[in-house]
């Protein structure tokens, strides 16, 4: 088999500090208003599969639960020695601290599982690994994994990887992937990229500020919704803070989206919802913002508070009896 890297992106610019603390991405997706019902991630735990992670960084220091590292050298050792993955935390998790900028789920947990290396690339046997040890994964209190976040992949479909995914969304995992940028701008295009084409994950294509196709975001029939990708201000490795574009900054946001409805759902059912439950519930909170199929998928991500929802429902009822 042939390495595994990372999709194509564009590193923007970097930043000493950031003055952002509530990057519009997150605004985009509705987060904030979630917040504000007390829903901030903090019964979830995503395992990000990636480059590992800067542990050190004031916005995410407090979010990671553990690590383990899949490349060669110590295993205990997950640090970012790129920094993607550190991009990719601060995106799901960076914390509501006054400082720096602020994640999608500023208090869920993070599992950090490096995959690549300081190039960016891996082995799949290591990503294969990576996937089943979250799958197994139970943190000191009981935790388990609800969610894999991958922004990665390449063109070779390894049946190995697929099995393991198979696996994890058994084992009620959500898997989240990246679309790959290998777009043409056009939307009825097909392009594809492993693992996010896979039926069994949540492939997230990328838009920009305007809400408009990324020029370099994946179109195919898998597609399942899009999220914001371009100019994604994030957390960068040595407390600094960076702009990057690509399928690989929507991901992260589908994922941190997801770890909040787990939260706000289960705590409205008063049980664990299945995989298939929570997949069901991310597609619900979406709106088309006049893409086709193959561009957006289900459309944008857009949370709904639950109080607003209740209030137009009320409205519209009391309309309809007047």
């Amino acid at each position: 088999m042939s390495k595994v890297r990372l999709i194509p992106f564009k590193l923007e610019e970097v930043y000493d500090s950031a003055k952002e603390d509530i990057p519009y991405g997150v605004r985009m997706i509705n987060a904030p208003e979630i917040w504000d019902q007390g829903i901030k991630g903090d019964t979830a735990v995503i395992a990000i599969l990636d480059t590992g992670c800067d542990a050190t960084h004031p916005d995410l220091k407090d979010r990671i639960i553990g690590g383990k590292s899949f490349v060669d050298g110590d295993e205990s050792d997950y640090s970012d020695s790129h920094y993607h993955g550190t991009h990719v935390a601060g995106t799901i998790a960076a914390s509501l601290n006054d400082q720096g900028v602020t994640g999608a789920a500023p208090e869920v947990k993070l599992l950090i599982l490096k995959v690549l290396g300081d190039d960016g690339s891996g082995s799949y046997e290591g990503i294969i690994n990576a996937v089943r040890y979250a799958s197994e994964w139970k943190g000191e209190n009981g935790e388990t994994v609800r969610v894999i976040s991958m922004s990665l992949g390449g063109p070779e479909d390894v049946p190995e990887l697929h099995e393991a995914i198979k696996e994890a969304v058994a084992n009620n995992i959500l898997v989240v992937c990246a679309a790959g940028n290998e777009g043409d701008s056009r939307e009825n295009t097909v392009e594809k990229a492993y693992p996010g084409y896979y039926k069994e994950v949540v492939q997230v294509g990328a838009i920009d500020e305007k809400k408009q196709l990324a020029e370099f975001s994946n179109t195919n029939d898998e597609i399942d919704l899009v999220a914001p990708g371009v100019n994604i201000l994030s957390t960068y490795p040595g407390n600094k803070y960076a702009k990057l574009s690509g399928t690989s900054m929507a991901t992260p946001h589908a994922s941190a989206a997801a770890a909040l409805l787990i939260q706000k759902e289960e705590k409205e059912f008063g049980r664990t919802l299945t995989e298939p439950e929570v997949y069901a519930q991310l597609c619900k909170n979406t709106v088309s913002i006049g893409l086709s199929k193959k561009a957006e998928g289900n459309g944008l991500i857009y949370l709904r508070a639950q109080e607003k929802e209740e209030t137009k429902l009320n409205d519209a009822a009391v309309k309809a009896v007047n």
